[in-house]
């Protein structure tokens, strides 16, 4: 069985790809080496000693877990994009091996054609070469004669040329052959320039010179009509400037009547938008008008006058500085024109204010910008394609601001819908809606709309699209723009909003309905959970960011939405609570605990607590779990609790400390609860349904206590109360986590009732479970 390869032989190709790109060869010891744990260690991912599993072993020691999930996210966007870029080198190779193939394959036959092409001509020219010497041979006497007779025949046609040339000319100018004209007037100038001494060819020379005068003054008027076309410009332009006329003043002429062309069509668009929205017609027709009229014939000015003034400069030995100057004119006036230009374009851009599918927008930003590379290319100088790929990122950056603010009035919206959701079915007398169903559709209305967003902004960076490729939307407009300036922002809003429904609260708990705090804490919850890191990591792959700016961590978004539910939870329990509380300490300031008849029912206020503790429950373990209970004791709901405790203790104590003297029951009351377990009122809520009810039963029991301390009690008045509170008793203590809770507290609100009773005498036990049974 043959040995496997070495681990050299197995990078020996991958090595000469290398060499053949000019990249170093980890082989050939161009890599730093080092120790383990260094560059070209176990531990370096891009070294050719790495192993996996020390790698692995030192990021589960040194790691934490947000710190892994972070380098997991950071490997899987790196090898999408080796990935990406590795299709994209084979694909390329192939297509060049393929072409180069076929080119080869060609080549074979055409060199093959054209040897036996060759052989025939060289053969051919021999044959030609042979007559051609006898005829030299045969010719040789007269040629002498004949270039002497040629000589004078040239002679005596340019003399008649001459003599000819004013009638030539004037045909031409009634013609309208002025460019035959100028072309005659030009071969003839410098000979009767040289000859203007003698008396014959200086009248041919005024003659001329008078003629193209009025030639040269046809010409500027042509060149001022308005309603000449820019190859009739051009001509003439040309014909003044092969007339020797002043090119500074023919350049500002050009660009004149041309500005005057360009600046009507300005006007038509400016006249358009004018018109007041909605304009006529949607963007892309705008754009296309614009392009196809004010940037297609800015191209062909541009063009044109680079012909007649720049280029044309540079074939002339004696330029004497004219190209720079042209060049300088031409550049100022490009850039006011385009500049009037990008203003009705940002105008017409900003009546763009629908928040849906916007590939209108990008297709006509696309041809905007596309046409303005053909002009950057034209007149490289401009700053058009510049100011053009500004207006593009201001359009998207403002594309942006309007779907987070879509984004925002959708969420809004759902709140609003949730809320007349609840309060509809309040209102008929009717059940309330299922929290569970409602939070579902909130959730996935709200993820979707997220999603359509992200489709839409995901069209600014399409492959067909050209300022896709700019370094604005491969890396600030994924990072800073959609990831932070959309995702993040709206989630952020989110958890905003959240926390504005628990600082807007009035006494009564606001206009806010509870259910609603109740729905909101449980979403921010599963945002901190899973939504969070399912947008983002959706958007990390829609958007593959090539920038390295900071950017919100997961885990930083994930710590704020569970903060937010967290305050809603609590808001919620103190809501809750303050409504319980509220008819408790009516039912005990309305009343004349001192003058009340002897109890014979539980009053109808403390069935109303029980039935809305038992409607609390109901609802949040609608949304959340369980939660943990203490070990009940069996006979929670028969218990009998010391209705009168301190006055028990006061007997029990107060020989021990002063047998003379009575002892104070309000030190005895304030020893004992030294030495219980204090009770945290408004303590923080956890997500379950055991904790949320232990909350409010707190805040209620205690509004109970704190409004008996402040009202005087007849002997009646004490016995309903124990009747209340054995009938509280025995319902509440299954909503709460430690039936001792309830337990205590409904001992100090009797030990407090008999405390300010007048006549305290307690009613018998076994009738008050009778009261609370038939209750």
């Amino acid at each position: 069985m043959a040995a496997p390869p070495a681990p050299a032989e197995k990078r020996r190709p991958r090595g000469m790809l290398k060499l053949y790109y000019g990249l170093p060869d980890p082989a050939a010891g161009e890599v730093l080496g080092g120790p383990a744990g260094e560059l070209g260690g176990p531990t370096d991912l891009n070294g050719p000693h790495f192993d996996p599993e020390v790698f692995l072993t030192k990021l589960r020691k040194e790691c934490p877990l947000a710190q892994l999930m972070d380098c997991e996210t950071d490997m899987v966007k790196q090898i999408r994009a080796l990935d990406s870029d590795m299709q994209t080198l084979v694909y390329e190779n192939y297509n060049k091996f393929i072409s180069a193939t076929d080119t080869i394959r060609k080549m074979k036959n055409d060199f093959k054609k054209m040897e036996d092409e060759m052989d025939c001509l060289a053969a051919n020219m021999a044959v030609i070469t042979e007559f051609s010497a006898s005829i030299s041979s045969t010719l040789q006497d007269q040629h002498e004669q004949i270039t002497k007779l040629s000589g004078v025949h040239a002679l005596l046609r340019k003399l008649q040329f001459l003599f000819e040339l004013p009638a030539r000319l004037t045909k031409c100018v009634e013609l309208e052959a002025y460019g035959q004209a100028v072309r005659y007037y030009s071969k003839a100038r410098s000979i009767l320039h040289q000859y203007q001494h003698m008396p014959s060819f200086r009248g041919i020379q005024d003659d001329c010179q008078k003629i193209m005068a009025g030639l040269a003054q046809k010409l500027r008027e042509k060149f001022r009509d308005g309603a000449s076309g820019a190859k009739d410009l051009a001509e003439c332009v040309e014909l003044l400037l092969q007339l020797g006329e002043p090119a500074e003043e023919l350049c500002d002429e050009f660009l004149s009547h041309a500005g005057c062309r360009l600046e009507a069509e300005l006007e038509a668009l400016e006249a358009e938008l004018g018109a007041g929205p909605p304009p006529a017609g949607d963007i892309l027709e705008f754009t296309d008008r614009g392009c196809n009229n004010f940037v297609g014939n800015t191209c062909l000015v541009v063009a044109s006058y680079q012909a007649l003034f720049v280029q044309r400069e540079g074939a002339a030995p004696a330029g004497g500085g004219i190209a720079p100057m042209a060049h300088a004119k031409l550049v100022a006036f490009v850039d006011g024109l385009m500049g009037r230009y990008f203003a009705l374009v940002e105008r017409r851009i900003r009546l763009e204010r629908g928040v849906g599918d916007n590939s209108l927008l990008v297709r006509a930003l696309d041809r905007f910008h596309r046409r303005l590379q053909a002009l950057a290319r034209l007149l490289p100088a401009s700053r058009a394609a510049a100011g053009g790929t500004e207006i593009v990122v201001r359009a998207a950056q403002e594309r942006i601001r309007q779907y987070l603010q879509a984004l925002r009035s959708f969420y809004a919206a759902c709140l609003t819908d949730v809320r007349q959701a609840l309060a509809a079915p309040r209102l008929a007398g009717k059940d309330s809606p299922n929290l569970a169903e409602l939070l579902g559709t909130v959730s996935a209305a709200v993820l979707n709309q997220i999603k359509s967003v992200l489709a839409y902004v995901h069209l600014f960076t399409a492959k067909d699209i050209t300022f896709s490729n700019k370094p604005y939307f491969k890396g600030e407009f994924c990072s800073q723009g959609v990831r932070e300036g959309l995702v993040v922002s709206f989630i952020k809003s989110i958890c905003q909003t959240a926390r504005q429904f628990c600082e807007s609260a009035g006494d009564k708990g606001g206009s806010t309905p509870p259910a609603l705090l109740l729905l909101l804490s449980r979403l921010c919850l599963d945002y901190e959970t899973s939504t969070i890191s399912y947008i983002l990591t959706l958007t990390d792959e829609q958007f593959l960011v090539q920038d390295h700016s900071p950017v919100t961590p997961v885990t930083g978004l994930c710590a704020e939405a569970r903060e937010a539910a967290q305050k809603l939870l609590n808001h919620y329990v103190k809501v809750q609570g303050l409504v319980i509380s509220q008819m408790l300490r009516k039912s005990v300031e309305t009343r004349d605990w001192v003058a009340t008849i002897e109890p014979r029912n539980v009053r109808a206020v403390m069935k109303r607590v029980v039935e809305d503790a038992t409607s609390i429950d109901v609802q949040v373990g609608l949304l959340y779990e369980e939660g943990v209970r203490k070990a009940q004791s069996s006979d929670s709901s028969k218990r009998t609790f010391s209705v009168y405790s301190s006055s028990r203790q006061q007997s029990r104590y107060a020989p021990s400390y002063t047998p003379s003297a009575p002892m104070d029951t309000n030190l005895l009351s304030n020893i004992q609860k030294l030495f219980s377990e204090r009770i945290d009122i408004f303590s923080p809520a956890e997500f379950n349904k055991v904790s949320v009810l232990t909350g409010i039963i707190k805040i209620s029991l205690k509004t109970f206590l704190e409004c008996v301390r402040l009202r005087t009690f007849g002997r009646f008045g004490l016995q309903q109360i124990q009747v209340d509170c054995y009938y509280l008793q025995l319902y509440l203590w299954r909503f709460v986590s430690d039936e001792n809770l309830v337990h205590f507290l409904l001992d100090e609100i009797v030990g407090s009732t008999a405390h300010r009773c007048l006549d305290p005498v307690p009613m018998e036990q076994s009738v008050i479970e009778v009261i609370c049974e038939r209750g």
